[in-house]
């Protein structure tokens, strides 16, 4: 953040949660994706000991504009850990100042003082093609040989029962 910035970042806390939460449905929305990160499950997240994320918020005085969720990784390829960034949303009222770019750090240097991450990765839908720009002209490699794999609902249940 520069001081010519309108917005400030912040960390996650506990008076945040409903904001987070807020800003993550907004997300979903303009995805057009369905959302089920319920308050509580993003208190658990965030603020669980240890924390599953590490949440961020960017205010213009007290209106939330942004927000990034970021967990850690670690790649035998680096040899080193890094951070996963699930979810940065930049409000319409915010795009193309510069926040989501300022999100993406934020997020990086929390990854390398708590983790020493030294990489950050993230999933881009193939369609959104104004976020693949995004992120290309941040320098992100798209690394087009991997594939997300997703065990969830019924076959994780099923993974997680007796064989």
């Amino acid at each position: 953040m520069s001081p010519s910035d309108p917005w400030r970042i912040t960390p996650v806390g506990p008076g945040d949660i409903v904001d987070l939460s807020h800003a993550l449905e907004a997300l979903s929305a303009h995805m057009g994706d369905s959302h089920h990160a319920t308050e509580d499950a993003l208190s658990l997240a965030c603020l669980g000991v240890p924390p599953a994320c590490h949440g961020l918020l960017a205010r213009d005085g007290e209106t939330v504009i942004g927000a990034a969720l970021v967990s850690p990784v670690f790649s035998t390829t680096f040899g080193a850990a890094g951070a996963y960034v699930s979810d940065l949303w930049v409000g319409d009222v915010a795009r193309g100042q510069g926040l989501g770019r300022a999100l993406l750090r934020a997020a990086a240097e929390f990854a390398r003082e708590e983790w020493q991450a030294c990489f950050l990765k993230l999933t881009v839908y193939a369609e959104n093609t104004a976020a693949r720009a995004f992120y290309d002209r941040l320098g992100f490699d798209m690394a087009e040989r991997d594939l997300t794999c997703l065990l969830a609902a019924k076959a994780f249940d099923d993974l997680m029962g007796d064989p």
